[in-house]
């Protein structure tokens, strides 16, 4: 079997891939035999292309489902993507515009006609671009979030919820994106430091001289003020009280009223009140029965109402109302003010208008308890689990969820209104007039007298419900894929949608799920570049990610980005590391094809490469049972340094030079056939991390049957090490290291055959492993001494002397420097432990072996001190 000189990624990833999805490997289906193991793919938008963040996300769960399938669990990876009201309603109106078509001019059915068919043409690039990734979701399982199944889950929950009395419709301050023209919740409203002017505005005091003045960044709310607020202990507007002002420009008269509310110390100590654009002022409207004037139209322009600049957006009214305020005398000053505004979390550049509307809620506050006992008991447990704190804080202080969207792209509301007030709830017209005669006790209410509401719900109420409604456990809860893969064991995803999706989740799957959605769930960090900003295309600093594929290979990538990336902390990305992970592939991919191109004839075994057999399985053993518990903990980051440890610096650095034969010198069968055996459990490891080249190696190494391959092979299992062995062998590879440390530092050649002196009147440790010493460092004899060797380098380890007798090359005075220099790197050592020791705090809270650990190093070093002092 012929190996390829290079490993090229273009060349293999591919044609792998594609065999994967030809055999099926990808597919679940329920298996009583199996324990299951499913992943729900946190959807990307329909909108979006492949990111750094989904490479990350996308990366870790392919791990995580890649070993759970070689561990023989029944693996489900189900993907699939969201249908994004917002952002592809606005990617579906900017493409009609660029046809000469208005949003306003068509029916509701004709828009949605033309984002079907843009969804069609683009919705699946992303899920495409995962597979070059290597993702190996179960792609029969593809949903969308406005698919049949998924959006009967949102009628089914919305109509359960008006029936409990949990959702209900009210005129409240909502957050306004005035571009997307909806409404949007608080946890999608961004909020950025801006530089804003502070404006100083007079009010004339009705029937005198008097004004007092007002502070504000948003002078053109002026024109909807309904009151001037000050607070009742403040003894400079005593006389105030009870009295009326004029808004500028408008003229209206309009109340002083009282509010503790009011910071006296704040500013001018006088607060315009403007209900219908702040939310504040909105409270204070509704306890003092002001009136709300809302002098903005949905897209953010003036309206009749203002009475001035009608049609002019916010920006530009505010530079033209300033201008008149000064015109008029009215404005006393400006000042320059860093504050925080509020963005649209869709339309990054559009800041939010507190507005009231009416609007759908869930009342959540009824809905949280179980929600956060649950995650709080650690009955589904978080990764890191600091971000308990930040869940429980942010259900403990929840807000009511405004779920209704101005928008076409979505499910459509089921609530129909008739009559006056009557409102009626079902899957279909005819189930909600069975409701509105019920209710109103109307018989001869008909079809034509039901109108249904305009909006749609907001696109996380939909992605709330996928872990029940992917498995259909809304329409047949009693279905065979529901009751096996409910609940899903891990959820992967940003903390920055804690909020968003996964405590949302935990809320549906306690109020119409079986159970938990999910037992455990990682969170990833952010992919900042080295300056630690976030990833954006306006910052210019996000990779292209298909570039890094071409480039890197998909396991060279993958290895980069899980190299640094501990859960929950953000992702400082280099592409170096993506570097680093494709000569990883390079370093294992030249090791298979060294093994495979020697020799082999019918010789006894080198001893040396049975004792490496001997010591590799043990150091396998142990990183394997390392590299299990990492998972456990989901620390996968150091699960594959640890096996990139065990690859590149075990096998092959060490194991590797001490099985490799001489110069054209032929092997034995025994020792190919371990090393082959030793590749096979390594490519088991390195599958979920490096799926691609380990696949290909796997399938080099022999010929393998019609099934018989990698993805689908046996997660290794740990059997019993020595651990004496292993410290005994690292002992080991020290000497040889300080061996051939003595060769560069005294210029003499690698081939040149040295001796070794050990000072000690016992038998040494070591004497098994003299072959390794003797064919790595050179070394044609090794014997004890009890007394120094002159002409001859030393070192110490573990309290043990060595010499190396150099003949001609022994140079005392360099002995001399490198003794000395020893000695002072020691004694700094010593310094270091006694401040420990000596320190209270320490002593007092660190464990037993810890502190006695510590007295050991330096009673170690104290030793190696004294042997050095008598060499010099």
């Amino acid at each position: 079997m012929s190996i390829s000189t290079k490993y090229n990624p273009a060349e293999v990833e591919g044609k792998i891939y594609q065999e994967w999805l030809e055999k099926g490997f990808f597919h679940s289906t329920p298996n009583p035999e199996k324990e299951p193991y499913t992943i729900l793919i946190p959807p990307p938008n329909v909108t979006g292309l492949l990111h750094m963040g989904h490479m990350l996300n996308n990366t870790i769960q392919d791990v995580l489902i890649r070993k759970a399938r070689m561990e023989g669990k029944e693996a489900c990876w189900i993907p699939g993507t969201d249908h994004a009201s917002i952002a592809t309603e606005a990617k579906v109106v900017g493409m009609l515009r660029e046809q000469g078509i208005k949003k306003s001019d068509l029916t509701r059915e004709e828009f949605l006609s033309h984002a079907w068919k843009w969804k069609e043409k683009y919705g699946g690039i992303i899920l495409n671009q995962l597979q070059r990734l290597g993702a190996s979701c179960d792609w029969d399982r593809t949903f969308f979030t406005l698919d049949e199944k998924n959006s009967e889950a949102v009628e089914d929950v919305f109509i359960s919820y008006f029936k409990k009395g949990l959702v209900y419709r009210d005129y409240k301050m909502v957050n306004w994106d005035p571009t997307a023209q909806t409404t949007i919740s608080n946890e999608e409203v961004i909020y950025r430091d801006i530089d804003a002017a502070l404006y100083y505005v007079k009010y004339a005091i009705k029937g005198s001289d008097e004004f007092v003045t007002i502070a504000t960044t948003r002078p053109e709310t002026i024109l909807g003020d309904t009151a001037i607020c000050i607070n009742p202990n403040d003894e400079r507007y005593t006389h105030l009280k009870g009295k009326q002002a004029i808004v500028p420009l408008v003229n209206r008269i309009i109340p002083i009223i009282e509010d503790d509310y009011v910071d006296i110390e704040f500013g001018t100590g006088c607060l315009k009140v403007t209900p219908a654009h702040d939310t504040n002022d909105y409270d204070l409207g509704q306890k003092h029965d002001l009136e709300t004037i809302d002098i903005l139209n949905d897209d953010g322009t003036l309206n009749e109402a203002a009475q001035f600049y009608i049609g002019e957006s916010r920006e530009s009214a505010r530079k033209l109302i300033s201008k008149q305020l000064k015109e008029l005398g009215s404005l006393i000053k400006t000042e320059n003010l860093r504050h925080k505004v509020g963005f649209s979390e869709r339309n990054p550049d559009t800041a939010i208008e507190p507005k009231l509307s009416l609007q759908w809620f869930v009342d959540m506050q009824k809905l949280v308890t179980p929600a956060l006992e649950n995650v709080m008991n650690d009955n589904i447990q978080f990764f890191p689990d600091k971000f308990k704190n930040t869940y429980k804080h942010w259900l403990e202080n929840i807000k009511d969820w405004p779920i209704s969207r101005q928008l076409w792209w979505g499910q459509q509301i089921p609530a129909y209104y008739y009559g006056e007030t009557g409102v009626a709830v079902g899957k279909t017209k005819e189930e909600a007039l069975d409701m509105a005669r019920k209710d109103s006790g109307d018989e001869n209410l008909s079809l034509n007298d039901l109108k249904q509401d305009e909006d749609v719900v907001d696109t996380w109420f939909s992605s709330a419900l996928l872990p029940i409604s992917v498995f259909d456990g809304f329409r047949n809860p009693n279905n065979e894929e529901y009751k096996y893969y409910y609940p899903t064991q891990v959820l992967v995803t940003g903390w920055d949608i804690i909020f968003f999706w996964v405590a949302r989740m935990i809320i549906s799957g306690y109020e119409f799920g079986m159970d938990k959605p999910f037992e455990k769930v990682y969170f990833t960090g952010m992919v900042r570049d080295l300056q630690r900003r976030k990833m954006s295309k306006q910052l210019g600093n996000s990779p292209d990610a298909l570039g890094l594929l071409d480039q890197y290979g998909a396991d060279g990538v993958r290895v980069g980005m899980l190299l640094s990336s501990a859960a929950g902390n953000d992702l400082l990305f280099d592409e170096k590391l993506c570097e680093q992970g494709r000569n990883f592939s390079n370093k294992i991919w030249n090791a298979f094809r060294l093994i495979k191109s020697w020799e082999v004839t019918n010789i006894e075994q080198d001893p040396a490469a049975a004792v490496a057999a001997s010591w590799f399985e043990n150091r396998f053993n142990e990183t394997l049972e390392e590299i299990n518990d990492l998972f456990s903990k989901f620390r996968l980051s150091e699960a594959l340094m640890a096996t990139y440890k065990l690859v590149w610096d075990d096998f092959c650095s060490w194991y590797l030079e001490m099985i490799k034969p001489g110069y054209q010198q032929p092997t034995d069968q025994t020792t190919v056939d371990q090393a082959i055996g030793f590749i096979e459990q390594l490519m088991r490891v390195l599958h979920p991390f490096m799926p691609f080249i380990t696949e290909e190696i796997w399938k080099n190494i022999k010929s393998r049957g019609e099934n018989d391959y990698l993805i689908v092979s046996e997660w290794p299992v740990v059997n019993s090490f020595n651990k004496k062995e292993l410290q005994l062998t690292n002992e080991v590879f020290e000497i040889i290291s300080n061996i051939r440390n003595v060769r560069n530092s005294s210029g003499i050649s690698p081939k040149t055959a040295l001796q070794l002196f050990v000072k000690s009147n016992e038998s040494l440790p070591f004497e098994h492993y003299e072959v390794v010493i003797k064919k790595l460092a050179n070394i044609d004899s090794i014997a004890t001494t009890l007394e120094k060797i002159e002409n001859s380098s030393s070192f110490i380890i573990r309290r043990n002397e060595f010499f190396v007798p150099l003949g001609e090359h022994a140079s005392a005075e360099d002995q001399k420097e490198d003794a000395i220099k020893e000695i002072g790197r020691l004694k700094g050592f010593i310094t270091g432990i006694d401040k420990k020791l000596s320190n209270d705090r320490f002593v007092n809270n660190a464990p037993e072996k810890v502190i006695e650990m510590e007295r050991k190093k330096k009673a170690d070093a104290e030793a190696k001190i004294a042997i050095l002092e008598a060499q010099l």
